[in-house]
């Protein structure tokens, strides 16, 4: 669904100050230095993924977008900088007309990815370029982790439709984030509003136990629940005790009934006793649907559970214990001048620690095998070898400062179904593993 066609703001405020203070000092100085208009070429990427995990989702690129067009310093940013001394006038001067005139590529959003791929590249002078760095790296860490768990949830689930409901347990905007990622990741609906209203994210809801505890009997709640919102509503019925809540939730709505929520106990077990007890009552249509602090992992012990959906909010947005991706921001080329015809200068970090990086513009494809299963990431710099050229993983995002790549939501997420279905079936193994493809460094290139 795009949201321009519900007429949905896409705007978001300024970004200019998401942003850590060493940009700016580092901008200051390379204006005096005369390195400011250095063409530069900036790369994304994480040097391993979160413990276990067997391959990595890229999301948030459409936020990203976001960001960079967003990116302004207005009268009060300025005037912020300027009363804590944070720049001299001439950066405020030079930031007052800030506009990013480069251009980006990246990993569509939706695309897995593994260690060392270069999932974003951001082009231009290294001014520019410089100042981009925390946001990119602030949504595209957040997000991300957050895909990542979605989808091995969603793996876990099969054909099981999951609810993200997990906005209670982050802050405020990092849950409209989160629910955006999570349904890119797989997940088919939200119970926050502010991401149906931002996003067009399906939205979904009826009550909680408060709304049960407010009335003098179980069956008056029932009854002003299915009142209300009709007979498909979904009733909650481990308030007291689940057995007799199922014969009231029928005997109310009557075999139309359209979900029981349960929200605690050995779900293994209740499950399959309310499914037995729905069908007994002449229900046989009545959903079932399971909450309680669920991950990919309890989600995987209820496959052979008659369950019809789960709602998952803690381990969703927190990155079912991986809440980051690690990724990092890295200058990999430059020009040796300003002058726009200087030829670029591959560059890398070389100190001891592990955090030893790549330099040089990179592309990424993936080689198949035979039958169209990935089998490996290959990175290189230089020409793309002849047959991986149908498999380029890169697209221009951004061309000359324009944003040339937003797309529908519902377009990453299809796109996240079909680049996890081509690798290969150890990808959705729950147990600990390294990850599912190698990555190959091609040109001469070695990782680290």
């Amino acid at each position: 669904m795009d949201v321009a066609d519900l007429g949905l703001p896409v705007d978001v405020p300024s970004t200019a100050l998401f942003t850590d203070q060493y940009e700016l000092t580092m901008l200051q100085a390379a204006l005096k230095g005369g390195t400011a208009e250095r063409r530069s070429v900036f790369e994304v990427f994480t040097r391993r993924l979160p413990h276990g995990r067997r391959y990595g989702v890229v999301a948030g690129t459409g936020r990203v977008l976001d960001a960079v067009e967003n990116f302004r310093f207005d009268e009060g940013v300025l005037g912020f900088l300027r009363e804590r001394g944070i720049v001299d006038e001439e950066t405020l001067k030079w930031l007052a007309g800030y506009r990013f005139s480069g251009d980006v590529w990246g990993y569509p959003e939706g695309e897995v990815y593994f260690p060392g791929s270069p999932v974003l590249r951001v082009e231009g002078s290294f001014a520019e370029c410089v100042l981009l760095e925390t946001v990119i790296l602030s949504i595209l860490n957040h997000d991300s982790a957050i895909a990542a768990a979605a989808s091995r949830m969603a793996s876990a689930a099969g054909d099981r439709p999951l609810i993200e409901m997990g906005a209670r347990r982050t802050h405020e905007l990092a849950a409209v984030a989160a629910s955006r990622a999570a349904y890119v990741g797989g997940f088919a609906t939200t119970s926050d509003l502010a991401a149906g209203f931002r996003y067009g994210i399906p939205t979904v809801g009826t009550s909680a136990h408060a709304f049960t505890l407010l009335h003098d009997r179980e069956r008056d709640a029932f009854q002003a629940q299915v009142e209300s919102l009709g007979r498909g509503t979904t009733l909650l019925v481990d308030t007291y005790d689940v057995a007799e809540a199922v014969r009231t939730a029928v005997e109310v709505a009557g075999p139309e009934l359209g979900a029981v929520r349960i929200d605690s106990g050995d779900l293994l077990l209740v499950a399959h006793r309310v499914r037995q007890q729905l069908d007994e009552l002449g229900a046989t249509d009545t959903k079932i649907v399971v909450t309680s602090d669920l991950d990919e992992y309890a989600i995987a012990s209820l496959a052979a559970a008659p369950v019809d959906a789960y709602g998952v909010g803690t381990q969703l947005v927190t990155g079912s214990g991986h809440p980051t991706c690690s990724m990092v921001y890295k200058l990999v080329a430059r020009a040796a001048s300003a002058d726009a015809a200087a030829p670029l200068v591959p560059v890398a970090k070389r100190s001891s620690g592990g955090k030893v990086s790549v330099g040089g513009r990179k592309w990424a494809a993936r080689r198949l095998d035979r039958d169209g299963i990935a089998e490996a990431e290959v990175v290189g710099t230089g020409p793309v070898p002849e047959e991986l050229a149908g498999q380029q993983l890169l697209v221009r995002l951004v061309e000359g400062g324009e944003v040339v790549a937003r797309e529908p939501l519902d377009v990453p997420r299809d796109r996240h179904i079909a680049a996890r279905a081509a690798l290969p079936l150890s990808a959705t193994q729950l147990s600990r593993g390294e990850p599912v493809l190698p990555t190959e460094y091609a040109q001469g290139l070695s990782g680290n």
